[in-house]
């Protein structure tokens, strides 16, 4: 079990900013990484509906024999984490937005969340707020249009410039210190947001925490695989293998997948 891959999926190519932070930590583990981009966003979707794309998502890599599931997108993690996990009996990782250590360390009393309607409107992501920032302000925006301007090749277009200042200009009228990505695909637009946001301003997203993270459950069920050998990285897609391969680089083949 241990030489099987880690599946990794995300509602498109975003979740690569989480394949890329467990490769580094853990270059000899196989990977699979699925890119649902066909039906990106997940964010404007109903419930039951990121429910049953999740569910094919993880059906598909148990079928490729992966050993653990990583669940590289917010939205998917905050509507259907759970019910995953009652449904399959091996190890599932999910990611939500890092609002916990934002909420414990801001000077100003005032954080900003960048995340998908899905997410910003989901039970868990209002337990972890409630839990941990009731005290501050946190201003809530919904990312609309930076997932879809992503998946179609234009990272750093005027659009998304011009959108992001739109977005980010109520934060920092409230003074915020700490801007928390709630979307994988956003941390792409991290030389972008430091460009735009003051500089005391620190982002936070979930990429290193969720690698660390899956080493330890790899580790607790003797599941790290134990190979010098570095290892072997696929990528899939249902929408543009041209964009999901800007993103990686030239070393790795992307495969279109009819999933």
């Amino acid at each position: 079990m241990s030489k099987q891959p880690i599946g990794i999926f995300d509602s498109g190519v975003g979740g690569t900013s989480i394949w890329k932070e467990i490769n580094m930590l853990l270059p000899n583990e196989n990977t699979i990484y699925l890119a649902d981009s066909a039906n990106a966003p997940y964010g404007l979707k109903t419930k039951e509906t990121i429910i049953s794309l999740s569910i094919k998502n993880v059906e598909y890599l148990i079928d490729q024999g992966c050993k653990i599931i990583v669940v590289a997108c917010n939205t998917a993690t905050t509507n259907a984490i759970y019910l995953l996990r009652e449904i399959y009996n091996i190890p599932i990782i999910g990611i939500e937005p890092a609002i916990k250590p934002a909420a414990l360390n801001t000077q100003t009393k005032a954080v900003g969340i960048l995340a998908t309607k899905g997410t910003l409107s989901s039970e868990l992501f209002h337990k972890t707020t409630d839990l941990f920032a009731s005290n501050i302000t946190v201003i809530e925006r919904i990312g609309e249009g930076i997932v879809e301007l992503i998946e179609s090749g234009q990272l750093y277009s005027d659009a998304m410039r011009n959108l992001l200042k739109l977005y980010l200009q109520p934060m920092i009228d409230a003074n915020i210190d700490y801007l928390v990505l709630g979307c994988t695909h956003y941390s792409y637009l991290m030389p972008l947001l430091i460009e735009l946001l003051p500089n005391h301003v620190k982002i936070i997203d979930s990429g290193e925490a969720v690698a660390r993270q899956t080493k330890a459950i790899l580790e607790k069920n003797d599941l790290l695989n134990t190979s010098v050998a570095k290892g072997n990285c696929q990528f899939f897609t249902n929408g543009k293998t041209e964009v999901l391969a800007s993103l990686l680089g030239t070393n790795f083949e992307v495969e279109f997948l009819d999933f």
